[in-house]
């Protein structure tokens, strides 16, 4: 996950709200390699973890763009400890493209001595090991764009370029109230800050389903990059924003709009297969101990109902556009029984 920044968790007097720090490595992979970094298969290694919503977006992308091949994936442990995302998952505690045990490896070997948090998503260039970026808001969009050449065929356009302004103001205002706006209200440090973030929320939660109750789709009539950062907050909201984070004014199931749109888009190929609920809840309730200091992991919600009828395609729409889902989930990619439906 991004770093939360100095505030995240503190119980300083002043109760300070919560700032997100900002991407310190913002190195684009492009098309024409104009940072340094061209687009070129297998050259490059997505670090994701599953609980991170933040990571969960790039890891959507690739597969609904079909770029497995060409950019292969490490899955980080859902438990941190000090020394950074940890890759205990694969034999021998060791990524088995980049020979490391933590993702502050691949940090190190770009800046020694970086003072700042080791963070997820991170792009790391195989033959250096070196970090690329960790610039969670932009990897997504040059997957889009940048690139292009190496999507599969009957990639969806995710970031149509006639939509382009629309998209980039939903995006914002979703990332000020909803995206960050839980985690402002969850790391809150004192009353007023919470009753802000909280209201904002809520706030946003209410003018979305107002938004979807007509339309399927946040911009246009296919599936866009907006959606992905939309969904995945709400696929985290009930299991941990909701009781974690004290989001607790309804439950996502409790929205006629938003609930059946989380739904539609869980059941989409791209989308529910990426999400580990296992994984969502052992990083939060285990790992943020300032907020849930016994790390006991709730047993609920019951998931069964993300697998029921949502009715959604009733308001038209074309998922892919003019394209095709994307295929099976690649082998080895697949998310465990514990963490589904």
């Amino acid at each position: 996950m991004p770093d939360p920044g100095p505030a995240a968790g503190n119980s300083a007097p002043d109760a300070r709200p919560f700032k997100r720090s900002r991407s310190h490595f913002a190195d684009r992979i492009t098309a024409d390699g104009r940072d340094g970094w061209p687009v070129e298969a297998g050259r490059y290694h997505l670090v994701v973890s599953r609980a991170c919503p933040w990571a969960s977006r790039s890891v959507i992308s690739r597969r609904l763009l079909g770029l497995e091949d060409a950019l292969s994936l490490a899955i980080a442990d859902p438990l941190q400890d000090d020394r950074s995302w940890r890759f205990t998952l694969d034999p021998g505690g060791r990524d088995p493209v980049l020979g490391i045990r933590f993702l502050s490896e691949a940090y190190d070997a770009r800046e020694t001595g970086y003072p700042g948090g080791v963070s997820v998503p991170a792009v790391v260039d195989i033959p250096s090991g070196k970090l690329v970026t960790n610039d969670y808001r932009q990897i997504t969009l040059d997957l889009a764009t940048e690139w292009r050449a190496l999507h599969r065929p009957g990639a969806p356009d995710l970031y149509p370029e006639a939509l382009r302004a629309e998209i980039d103001e939903v995006m914002e205002e979703i990332y000020q109230d909803l995206n960050n706006g839980v985690y402002r209200a969850g790391f809150a440090t004192g009353q007023s800050a919470y009753d802000e973030a909280c209201g904002d929320v809520f706030r946003r939660l209410g003018l979305l389903s107002a938004r979807l109750a007509g339309r399927r789709y946040l911009v246009g009539d296919t599936l866009t990059e907006a959606d992905i950062r939309l969904f995945t907050t709400l696929v985290r909201f009930d299991a941990v924003y909701h009781g974690h984070f004290k989001c607790n004014r309804f439950k996502l199931t409790e929205d006629p709009v938003l609930w059946p749109y989380a739904r539609d888009l869980f059941q989409t190929p791209g989308f529910g297969d990426t999400v580990d609920f296992h994984h969502i809840k052992q990083h939060y309730y285990r790992v943020h101990t300032d907020i849930d200091p016994t790390g006991i992991v709730p047993l609920g919600p019951d998931l069964a109902g993300w697998l029921a009828p949502h009715h959604r395609a009733e308001l038209g729409g074309r998922p892919f556009g003019d394209g095709t889902p994307p295929g099976p989930v690649p082998p080895g990619e697949e998310v465990p029984p514990s963490g589904r439906p």
